[in-house]
């Protein structure tokens, strides 16, 4: 089970990496329209912070400190740095994950963030979806974006 939630966060991480080169052109990568209000930057951003801070930070004792306002403020960010942050963090996950034992699956996630009596198991199981859902978003934003510039 440890291996393929790990394989699972990091086929979303690397999701999340096409999507943001596959954008056409760099600068819809933090365009928004209508009552979309999160671009694609953010929505990298925020799953950056997400998993180095909920799985680097929590279960790997990284040190990372988290700024989640930043994820959603920040803009302009270079394409580059979206995703050097997502090939780091990829790293930061895949060496925390290979590190957890199934005996760890069981114990009490350390935060109540996503509420009171979860296992780290559970947590991690959310944390998949978190990755799945915003690299989908990301996949329409790109397309919507992208024919936008062409059409």
């Amino acid at each position: 089970m440890v291996n393929q939630i790990r394989e699972v966060v990091l086929t979303y991480l690397d999701i999340m990496a096409r999507e943001i080169t596959a954008f056409a052109r760099e600068e819809d990568i933090w365009r928004t329209d209508g009552s979309v209000t999160n671009s694609a930057g953010t929505l990298a951003l925020h799953l950056v912070g997400s998993m180095n801070h909920f799985i680097g930070a929590t279960l790997g004792g990284t040190g990372y400190v988290r700024d989640r306002a930043s994820e959603f403020s920040l803009r302009d960010v270079p394409r580059q740095v979206l995703l050097t942050n997502i090939t780091d963090v990829r790293e930061t996950v895949e060496a925390t994950m290979r590190s957890l034992s199934m005996s760890a699956f069981e114990l009490p996630y350390p935060l109540a963030n996503f509420g009171e009596n979860k296992t780290t198991g559970d947590v991690l199981i959310i944390l998949c979806s978190h990755a799945a859902y915003h690299s989908g978003q990301v996949n329409y934003i790109r397309r919507l974006m992208d024919g936008r510039a062409h059409g």
